[in-house]
């Protein structure tokens, strides 16, 4: 039990220092929302796309990550699109905050082989706190510091510059988020100065050649952080189907590990969504699979989501993945 508890602690903390390095990345992008990923995705597809969602890590664990995001993106003019994301992430004593500003612009390469790139840029505004309202005096330590007096929240800004390529159902995107270094406390030793994190997304979407109503999509989702040189893979399958009105299922499930260990995976987990008209919804669940298995029932997540102010862009290369391999 003693080691078990250390385990947590040490989690606990590494989560906490290591959580200003990036948003918590589980399965929110496979809810049929890849601008969670990059802002390249800003303005694809013939409407105004939000998804709200909520993710709990680790259920059963007191202080275990909690997070709450909400996303917004919209095409504007033919080629370009804006998008926005809030989020707010709980771990443990400490809090983050924060918002995201995205622009993209989609170049079409060859109109005849649907070849297309987009160009993206994301502006971060970031806040940090640490909560002091559980802080109580203990037995060993009867008296709190006198200087904590408050949250000590600090703030810092930041960009993600991402690229994204296109070719019918195919799709690549490259990432290099928090491009810029961070101002640190010179007598604190253990916080990351560097934010800078690679990400890359690449997938297919397949269609049964009997019915193309119904697509598989298989996945990759590759990080990378610079600071420590640690980096984990996802890899992904979805299954979708269609009906005559274009509302659609889809299901599938996800593994995430750590690249030198294939074999110990970090999550593995079901997900399923449904659309009908224009509301969305989807779940995902991630099993636990290290010491703390048994002492946690998992990751849970939830998206809803809202598709408003429909209207067709001119431009091939502002058009989702399903027009994009021919389906109508």
């Amino acid at each position: 039990m003693k080691k078990i508890t250390i385990y947590i602690l040490f989690l606990a903390v590494t989560f906490s220092y290591g959580q200003e390095l990036n948003l918590p990345v589980f399965t929110q992008y496979l809810a049929d929302n890849s601008f969670v990923i990059s802002p390249t995705y800003a303005g694809i597809g013939d409407n105004l796309k939000i998804r709200a969602n909520g993710l709990t890590q680790w259920v059963g664990i007191k202080g275990a990550p909690d997070n709450q995001s909400l996303y917004a993106d919209i095409r504007i003019a033919n080629r370009s699109g804006v998008g926005i994301s809030l989020y707010n992430d709980k771990n443990g004593n400490t809090i983050q905050k924060g918002v995201k500003v995205s622009f993209a612009h989609h170049l079409t390469l060859d109109y005849y082989s649907k070849q297309y790139l987009s160009l993206g840029l994301s502006y971060n505004l970031n806040s940090f706190k640490i909560d002091i309202n559980n802080f109580r005096p203990t037995y060993n330590m009867p008296i709190i510091d006198p200087r904590i007096t408050d949250d000590r929240s600090i703030s810092n800004n930041n960009f993600d510059v991402g690229a994204l390529y296109r070719n019918k159902g195919f799709y690549l995107s490259f990432n290099a988020n928090n491009i810029l270094g961070k101002e640190i406390d010179d007598f604190s030793g253990i916080e990351p100065d560097l934010l800078l994190n690679y990400q890359v997304y690449t997938g297919i979407v397949l269609q049964n050649p009997k019915n193309k109503k119904v697509e598989i999509e298989p996945s990759v989702f590759f990080q990378y952080f610079e600071s420590d040189n640690r980096s984990s893979t996802d890899i992904n399958i979805k299954y979708r189907k269609f009906n005559r009105n274009e509302d659609y299922f889809w299901g599938g499930i996800s593994y995430r590990f750590l690249n030198d260990q294939f074999f110990k995976p970090l999550n593995i987990g079901p997900m399923a969504g449904i659309k009908k008209s224009n509301i969305y919804f989807a779940y995902a669940y991630q099993i636990t699979i290290n010491d703390l298995s048994g002492y946690n029932s998992g990751t849970h997540m939830i998206t809803i989501g809202f598709d408003f102010l429909q209207g067709l862009s001119d431009c091939e290369c502002t058009k989702s993945t399903r027009h994009e391999t021919g389906i109508n």
